[in-house]
């Protein structure tokens, strides 16, 4: 072999050498790179998609996680919302009854009418035995029976009869989509004698008034529910499951109140009205040993089926204030004897007038001479100026507040009744040059009439006030009402009793006396205040307020007359009687002993 031969063929190889390792380190680089096929490639790309591929069922398991721990009670909540129907079952709200068990307010059961429009394949049909069997206005259900929806309310509260006699039309005509709801609703069995004090519920169970909104949280049961399974559009599922709640009822309440003699005020107090030309009349009846209200109304009365004035809502002795006139003698009286200060039989010079501030006060009977007077002889005579002169000259502000505070004037009696007020009265360090003197005949002051009803209830009770209240038994159980410090003493109220008695024979409640009855009271003839200032003639709150028999009182009477242009003792008179007469019958009061005189006084 030639020397060229061996360079050329060393060329070759050297040139074959080159090419080769440059191929090696292009593989050795495209190994090297993610997916590559090289050694070392191959591990790194599988790493990268294992963490790919991590990182995405991290999210799944994230997301799955948030689905069934975090949404789990929202998500499962709309799955039962599409498959079932949720229906309030109402609890049957506690009774009302009187003393003599009487039902003043029930619930009875009645029957809720509901539909499912997309079941209902003849709206009209279904319309026309609705209006047939329930009343109403066929298209206002066309418009119900019609909606797009699977729950619909037909009618609330149907009664029974009526809504059986429905199901039964329905049945026969072969008409679905309608149901019924057993449900409970108020009915008053005395209608609307009462209403005022019960108050009463409307169609959707709210209590607007009366007892029924005062004890609204012990009447009110709690509701249940029925969880009923349902199928395509919310149709219920013939034999699916029902998840019930059971309702739990209200609790049934007993109260003082006697719905015969209720009957009888409201009646006597509404003719008293019109014959007196009153504005409004007011009457309360209680037990002055207890304070149970046995019957209390005020007019205008209320009828529950057509209100238009809000105000026969009110209970008026208990809602509004007014200068009570003469009956607050008793008051002035007992708190001057009980201090030591005089007797039934003390007797004092009582001129024609007797300046109280910058006005004089007379006698109401026109007397224009000076005249010798026991404190008998002013109760008798219901002296506006012998009053004036015992608080100003003898009792003096300070006694005569004080006891006025005692007997709980100007404050909340704590009567269970919604929308009492305290009126309006002076406290000792507002008193200026008038009030004491006014006051003392019932001026200057007003208040709501159950504080004079306490007052007179204190004296007939040995002078130990009782709280006015209409609870007697809850569920069965007999109700405890706070008794107060006593305002007079034992003799006191005696004494106070034996004037109110002189006031029923001899003076301006002869009128009033019953027959065979020792009635002890008080009179009052209370001016009204005008807006422009001053008093008005001629409009009076003409009261009278009075207990049998004095020795042992049972029953409290009290009766007013408002915006009336006749004194007490010819007007409230009368009607009192005729509710008195009633009340001893009714509440089983004995007759006294011996019995008053034959009327024919009349003064304030």
């Amino acid at each position: 072999m030639s020397s060229r031969d061996r360079q050329s063929r060393t060329r070759r190889r050297g040139a074959e050498a080159s090419y080769d390792e440059a191929s090696r380190d292009r593989y050795r680089v495209r190994s090297s790179r993610p997916g590559g096929s090289g050694a070392g490639g191959s591990d790194r790309g599988l790493a990268v998609t294992r963490r790919v591929f991590l990182a995405l069922m991290g999210v799944v398991a994230a997301r799955l996680a948030w689905l069934q721990v975090v949404q789990a009670g929202e998500l499962s909540s709309k799955a039962r919302n599409q498959t079932t129907n949720v229906v309030t079952l109402h609890a049957k709200r506690g009774t009302i009854y009187d003393r003599n068990g009487n039902a003043l307010a029930m619930s009875v059961e009645c029957r809720t009418v509901y539909a499912n429009p997309k079941e209902v394949s003849d709206p009209s049909g279904v319309a026309d035995l609705l209006v047939e069997n329930l009343g109403g206005d066929k298209s206002a259900y066309m418009e119900l029976l019609t909606e797009d929806t699977t729950f619909v309310y037909l009618y609330l509260k149907a009664d029974a009869d009526p809504a059986d006699k429905l199901a039964s039309a329905l049945d026969e005509a072969d008409l679905t989509g309608i149901y019924f709801l057993d449900d409970v609703k108020r009915t008053y069995p005395y209608g609307s004698v009462g209403a005022q004090v019960i108050g009463y519920v409307n169609a959707e169970g709210k209590a607007l008034s009366g007892l029924e909104l005062y004890y609204d949280d012990i009447l009110t049961g709690t509701d249940g529910q029925m969880v009923m399974e349902c199928g395509l559009y919310g149709t219920p599922v013939a034999g699916g499951a029902a998840d019930v709640t059971e309702a739990r009822d209200g609790t049934d309440l007993v109260i003082g109140l006697d719905v015969d003699l209720q009957d009888v005020c409201e009646r006597v107090i509404t003719e008293a009205v019109e014959t007196y030309s009153a504005g409004s009349g007011s009457v309360m009846v209680t037990d002055p040993r207890t304070g149970e209200i046995r019957a209390a109304c005020s007019t205008p009365l209320p009828d529950f089926s057509n209100i238009t004035d809000n105000a026969s809502l009110n209970l008026k002795p208990v809602s509004s204030s007014y200068e009570p006139g003469s009956v607050f003698k008793v008051l002035t009286t007992s708190i001057g004897i009980d201090a030591g200060l005089f007797t039934p039989d003390s007797t004092y010079t009582v001129p024609a007038r007797v300046l109280v501030g910058n006005d004089y006060v007379t006698d109401s009977d026109g007397r224009d001479y000076t005249m010798d007077m026991s404190v008998t002889t002013m109760m008798v005579r219901s002296s506006n100026t012998a009053m004036a002169q015992l608080e100003q000259d003898v009792i003096g502000n300070e006694t005569f507040a004080a006891g006025v505070e005692r007997y709980g004037i100007g404050q909340l009696t704590g009567i269970d009744y919604p929308g009492e007020v305290a009126g309006i009265v002076r406290s000792l360090d507002e008193y200026d040059g008038a009030t004491g003197g006014s006051m003392a005949f019932g001026q200057a002051l007003a208040v709501p009439a159950v504080q004079i009803v306490r007052a007179f209830g204190a004296v007939a009770n040995g002078g130990a006030p009782t709280t006015p209240h209409f609870l007697v038994y809850r569920d069965g159980e007999e109700v405890s009402w706070p008794a107060g410090d006593a305002v007079v003493s034992g003799q006191t109220a005696t004494e106070e009793i034996g004037m109110m008695r002189a006031v029923m024979q001899e003076g301006s409640g002869r009128l009033a006396q019953v027959e065979g009855y020792d009635f002890a009271g008080k009179t009052g003839t209370g001016e009204q205040a005008s807006e422009e200032g001053g008093y008005q003639r001629g409009s009076y709150v003409s009261s009278l307020c009075g207990f049998a028999n004095a020795d042992d009182p049972q029953v409290l009477v009290y009766a007013a007359l408002n915006q009336t242009p006749y004194l007490s003792g010819e007007s409230t008179a009368l009607p009192f009687r005729e509710i008195a007469e009633q009340a001893v019958t009714i509440l089983g009061v004995s007759p006294a002993t011996s019995a008053a005189g034959s009327p024919d006084q009349t003064q304030s």
